[in-house]
C-alpha cells in the first residue's frame, strides 16, 4: 500500500464550522478514511475528522503562505 500523507487523527478542542462538500469530494473522503483505517489496522475514521488534518498539512506546506505571513507579521524590537 502506498504511504498516505495523513497519520493518526488527534482529538483537539473543536471549533464548529459548517461546510457543504461536493458529493465526489465526500466520496473521496470516505475512500481515504477507509484506506487510512486499513493502513493502521483500525476501522475507518469519520470522514469529517480528515478535513482538519488535511487543511493543517496543506497550510503548513504552502511556502507562499508562510512567506506572506512572515512579511505581514510585525517584528518585535526587543
Amino acid at each position: 500500500m502506498s504511504k498516505l500523507k495523513l497519520g493518526p487523527i488527534v482529538d483537539e478542542k473543536p471549533v464548529k464550522v459548517q461546510v457543504e462538500l461536493p458529493a465526489v469530494l465526500h466520496q473521496d473522503l470516505l475512500d481515504y478514511a477507509d484506506l487510512l483505517g486499513r493502513g493502521q489496522g483500525q476501522p475507518p475514521v469519520e470522514p469529517a475528522r480528515l478535513i482538519v488534518p488535511m487543511l493543517q498539512r496543506f497550510v503548513a506546506s504552502d511556502r507562499g503562505f508562510a512567506k506572506a505571513r512572515r512579511a505581514a507579521t510585525p517584528r518585535s524590537t526587543d
